[in-house]
């Protein structure tokens, strides 16, 4: 995969201050089905990376809606109807009301886009570690998904790990769901580049520049980034904090060339 020369850096986050940029990320995941509080995420800055993790007594983010799974993300926009209302961004299942009322945020909306992350990830079976981008979804018909990379710790070994990417419908009658999660030769804790290059004809999905998957689906309106580290009910040891986590290096984003 090679970068052309007169592409341009629409956004970029190197995670090399103090504290997490707010005028790039709201860092809560889709508070509106649930609270500002439950939505928080767990994570620190340190030696210029960004750390998500499942702190030790973090709660489950909306127990009405999502039963007891807990999450730690970051977002780059945030839509929402009034209280009590049935819209709102990623409607994963039937009967959501919003819950909390939330400003509008639109802080990096790409339609069209080169984007590049460098991530590593210490997972346990009952984590999920990803980025995803989802419809702004102030019309309701654009919710589609495009998956960078999503990768389960069930799936993951020393040697080789099932990466996630493609598209997902949603609600989007326009889309069909077209996902790939065959099984890459690499070590998730190890770091890695994951890519896509979304044009309006079709997406090209990289892993370390190499071209893994290829749709000629493309959704045709803004979207904003996901990047959220999930923990599901389990039965197995308690984990510490941070014993698990996904660490994030850098993220850019480029324009498509003309």
């Amino acid at each position: 995969m090679v970068l052309q020369s007169n592409s341009k850096l629409i956004f970029e986050d190197n995670f090399d201050g103090p504290a997490l940029d707010i005028n790039k990320w709201l860092p809560n995941y889709l508070p509106h089905w649930s609270s500002l509080e439950l939505s928080a995420a767990s994570y620190e800055i340190r030696d210029k990376k960004l750390r998500l993790f499942i702190s030790e007594n973090q709660q489950c983010w909306s127990p009405e809606f999502d039963g007891k799974n807990k999450v730690s993300g970051i977002q780059t926009g945030h839509f929402a109807g009034p209280l009590n209302s049935p819209h709102g961004q990623h409607r994963f299942r039937d009967g959501l009301t919003v819950k909390s009322e939330v400003p509008e945020m639109q802080l990096f909306l790409p339609q069209y886009c080169r984007l590049d992350i460098r991530v590593r990830a210490k997972l346990k079976p009952w984590n999920l570690a990803a980025l995803w981008l989802i419809g702004f979804e102030d019309q309701p018909d654009h919710s589609g998904e495009i998956t960078v990379f999503e990768i389960f710790g069930r799936s993951a070994t020393a040697n080789e790990a099932q990466v996630g990417r493609g598209i997902k419908r949603i609600n989007d009658p326009l889309l069909k769901d077209e996902f790939d999660d065959s099984i890459l030769p690499l070590d998730v804790t190890d770091w890695h580049v994951y890519s896509m290059d979304w044009s309006p004809s079709q997406i090209d999905f990289f892993a370390d520049g190499e071209l893994v998957t290829t749709t000629s689906q493309s959704p045709n309106y803004p979207m904003q980034l996901m990047l959220n580290f999930y923990e599901f009910p389990h039965s197995g040891p308690k984990t510490p904090e941070q014993d698990a986590w996904m660490e994030v290096d850098f993220i850019r984003c480029f324009a498509q060339s003309e």
